[in-house]
């Protein structure tokens, strides 16, 4: 068993991504044409976005091969095996989906794993080349999954269980569509949950996790319906569509922020407690994740 052995699911989807991008440009432009408060495309954000995308693919050439590793030799050490019939692929589907959960939540709770994941959330816009703006750091990501092999899942049934859950979250980055019927909204993980999720409203931060299953977020308190309109993009903006900076700019910022004089409890403050945390006599207050940058891209740049 070994990483070339893994069905590539995100390749062959590709030419799906391109196509569906274009569809929609055209469908949501129509739509502006009735509704002016759709935020819609501009073409040097979606340009940022697909460039982040590409460098994410190319990065995980090598780092879906080391993940793969690690996922095996923990594998191999546990005397656990769940097999890989029908029951342990449905089993693998919610365990998986719980970890992307609380690996979603961290993600945005500690403020080192928030510079790999704030990429996504950097665009004012939201469309479907948003879904494609990824993270080019994966690696903190990789303990969020580990559990699963040491419960005997396969490493090939992680990854593509993985890759399944990553396509399914694609179609819901889209104002294009509204809400789904009801039973569907409360079980699934939708564009209008998700919506909720990507904008910088007060009400609306650190809100729907979910991957595939918008459950976890109603069990843990997370949950918050599509209500007010939702204000795309960080608490602070980036001024910037140049991918490096879109892709490091937080890392930067966190070392900034280190190198500050203080107790080393307050530095690793910096690095790891909630990204909105700030010292206690600081006088400059900090609202919701921010982004290093304050200044603001206007959505029609």
């Amino acid at each position: 068993m070994d990483a070339t052995h893994i069905p590539d699911l995100i390749a062959p989807a590709i030419p799906v991504f391109i196509l569906t991008v274009v569809a929609e440009f055209f469908w949501v432009k129509k739509l502006r044409e009735e509704n002016a408060a759709m935020v819609g495309h501009t073409w040097k954000d979606s340009l940022a976005s697909l460039s982040m995308g590409l460098g994410n693919v190319f990065i995980n050439v090598v780092w879906k091969g080391v993940a793969f590793a690690g996922y095996l030799a923990l594998y191999q050490l546990t005397p656990l095996r769940m097999g890989t019939g029908v029951l342990a692929w449905v089993l693998l589907f919610f365990a998986d989906d719980l970890c992307y959960y609380w690996f979603h939540r961290v993600h945005h709770e500690s403020r080192f794993f928030w510079a790999s994941h704030v990429v996504h959330h950097s665009s004012q816009h939201y469309n479907l080349t948003t879904a494609l703006r990824q993270t080019w750091t994966p690696p903190t990501s990789w303990v969020f999954w580990a559990p699963l092999a040491l419960l005997g899942f396969s490493p090939v049934m992680i990854v593509v269980m993985q890759s399944v859950s990553l396509l399914y979250q694609y179609w819901i980055h889209t104002e294009a569509i509204g809400r789904l019927p009801r039973p569907l909204e409360w079980v699934l993980n939708t564009p209008s949950h998700h919506r909720v999720h990507h904008a910088a409203n007060p009400r609306y931060l650190d809100k729907n996790y979910a991957g595939i299953l918008i459950i976890w977020d109603r069990l843990f308190g997370t949950f918050e319906p599509e209500g007010e309109k939702p204000v795309y993009g960080l608490t602070k903006n980036l001024k910037t569509f140049n991918p490096v900076r879109i892709a490091f700019h937080e890392f930067a910022s966190i070392a900034k922020d280190a190198a500050k004089q203080g107790s080393l409890r307050q530095r690793l403050s910096y690095v790891f407690r909630n990204p909105a945390w700030k010292p206690a006599d600081s006088s400059t207050p900090r609202q919701g994740p921010p982004s290093s940058e304050p200044e603001t891209v206007s959505p029609s740049a």
